[in-house]
């Protein structure tokens, strides 16, 4: 039986998503926890590999269960979760088809990007978001979001070290709306949220970087567009950090976990 799963987990102490020889990893949980629970090795797949201190909402992933096991779909997330460190966590589990592939099968995936606007740092926001010294102006983070959106060639927005066949990919919505946290007297800051077909190595941080560059008037809109036409990397500000970055949701073509699927029509190509 084909088994999807969706994941929440804080990325701060993982070195990322993918198994790796030295390292703790959020798949490698995952595949201890499935034999702990079931009795037999299984490979997760992952709709794709968040990087070391990324964190996600909603990580979509599959695995196949060993024939002859007699568990509900939906008892496999508490089957695991028994199992699973106090940091990951499996929200819901569903049976789907064998040809599901979190990877392959994912249409859409939504990230949000987090900062605070303080001079200081503040410890109960520290985990989840970047201090960001300036406020920027957000009707020019708007118009920069709006650049960024449609499908281009986002060479320039890559950090070194992907290899992909192509740097083109489709940017359905950028937005950065602002939010104030009770428990921290009211201090402002900003959710960046960004829905694509796909993404590149650091993308949305980098993303994330330019649009708060240009709401603060240390990046210009005519850079962003020229770093978009020549895939020129050095136009564009630094890497925001990891932590501040959560894979918010994935989506498919067909109903998983009672949520709608994505429309007819928006079916781009994947990472």
């Amino acid at each position: 039986m084909n088994i999807a799963l969706r994941v929440c987990y804080d990325g701060t102490n993982f070195s990322g998503w993918q198994v790796q020889a030295n390292g703790r990893t959020v798949q490698g949980e995952l595949e201890r926890a499935i034999e702990g629970a079931f009795g037999a090795s299984a490979r997760v797949t992952g709709s794709g590999r968040t990087d070391a201190g990324v964190h996600a909402a909603g990580q979509v992933c599959n695995f196949a269960l060993a024939d002859g096991i007699r568990i509900s779909p939906e008892r496999v997330a508490d089957a695991l979760n028994v199992r699973l460190p106090a940091d990951v966590r499996v929200l819901e589990s569903a049976a789907v088809p064998d040809a599901f592939d979190a990877c392959r099968s994912a249409k859409q995936k939504t990230y949000r990007y987090s900062v605070y606007f303080s001079r200081r740092e503040n410890p109960l926001l520290e985990r989840y978001a970047v201090r960001f010294g300036e406020r920027p102006d957000f009707a020019r983070m708007a118009a920069c979001a709006r650049l960024l959106e449609g499908e281009h060639d986002f060479a320039a927005f890559s950090s070194t070290g992907s290899s992909v066949k192509t740097t083109v990919r489709t940017v359905y919505s950028a937005e950065a709306a602002p939010w104030a946290d009770e428990y921290a007297e009211g201090a402002l800051g900003a959710h960046i949220d960004v829905c694509g077909n796909g993404f590149l190595y650091n993308m949305v941080r980098i993303m994330a970087g330019a649009m708060l560059d240009c709401g603060t008037g240390k990046l210009s809109l005519s850079a962003v567009g020229e770093a978009l036409r020549t895939g020129d990397r050095e136009l564009l500000g630094k890497t925001m950090p990891a932590k501040g970055l959560t894979l918010l949701s994935v989506r498919y073509p067909q109903q998983i976990f009672g949520r709608e699927p994505v429309p007819a029509g928006e079916t781009p190509q994947g990472e």
